[in-house]
């Protein structure tokens, strides 16, 4: 049995749950019921609207008011219109509901009494309530996915250029997936961006530098670099306040993954040492570094 598709309360909480538009994700709900009517009942013009009080999808057949008939599914002739009692004029479009579930067999059985000119569309007991349901849920759970990745590239593309921590998960053909965010992520360590010689371990705590973030149909991959120079300078940055503030200026750096890091510094305060400022009280601030 058919049954009413009372989806107002699954919209407003996916809606508010997913911040998505509560117009975007009816007006999507409409067309794919109607793509999938227009499947069913391929050779009939049919509109769909959302009943915003009853949650449902209600779907229309369009007939067009004509002299003679060239489409029987799709016309009516203008005495056809009169003897069925409807003010119409050639050129008008009629609209006749399609009552598909199987509470709404009544309704459908009156309309076919009140216009006995009309071939009225009767779809109760077929079956495409339950498509419709199917089709709502489907293109609901679709368009709430698109929502999540399209919010997650909004959380991540402005930390192309900073640090990160994670944890490693597991590796797949040689990149390491590592999490991030508590979970709320996660990001690719590809093997080139690996340092050589470098043993990590699913648990292991790694800090990496975001070398890009990338918008793809799977939903954003944030890649990570454990080997680009911007790793060094951003750890230098957080381990030296001379660096973040600007006092300290980083004005050249040179890495072999997994052997040595050299950078050249500048200080712009006569009274600030650049190299004792990167240093540290007995080497504790390139240690840090170094650690990491």
């Amino acid at each position: 049995m058919d049954e009413p598709i009372n989806l107002s309360a699954v919209i407003d909480q996916v809606c508010r749950e997913k911040n998505i538009s509560r117009q975007v994700l009816t007006e999507t709900v409409e067309q794919a019921v109607l793509a999938a009517a227009k499947k069913v009942f391929e050779d009939r013009e049919i509109e769909a609207q959302f009943d915003q009080e009853t949650g449902n999808v209600n779907l229309f057949q369009v007939l067009y008011v004509v002299d003679e008939i060239d489409q029987e599914r799709r016309e009516i002739t203008l005495e056809q219109a009169q003897r069925a009692g409807l003010e119409a004029e050639a050129g008008d479009e009629l609209l006749f509901q399609i009552f598909y579930l199987e509470a709404d067999k009544k309704r459908a059985e009156q309309q076919a009494k009140d216009y006995p000119e009309i071939e009225a569309l009767r779809l109760a007991g077929m079956g495409f309530g339950r498509i419709a349901a199917q089709t709502a849920k489907q293109v609901i759970i679709q368009r709430v996915r698109e929502a999540e990745r399209e919010n997650l590239f909004d959380a991540y593309k402005d930390k192309k250029g900073e640090l990160m921590t994670g944890t490693v998960r597991r590796f797949e053909r040689g990149a390491i997936i590592v999490e991030v965010d508590n979970g709320r992520a996660e990001a690719v360590l590809p093997v080139r961006e690996q340092v050589p010689r470098e043993s990590l371990r699913p648990g292991d705590r790694i800090v990496a530098y975001v070398k890009d973030v990338d918008k793809s149909a799977r939903g954003p991959q944030i890649i990570l670099s454990r080997t680009h120079r911007g790793l060094v300078e951003k750890l230098f940055e957080h381990e030296v306040p001379e660096i973040y503030e600007g006092i300290v200026r980083i004005e050249a750096c040179a890495r072999e993954p997994g052997a040595r890091s050299k950078i050249a510094v500048s200080s712009r305060d006569r009274d600030v040492d650049p190299v004792g400022a990167c240093v540290g009280m007995r080497g504790s601030r390139v240690q840090a570094v170094v650690q990491e």
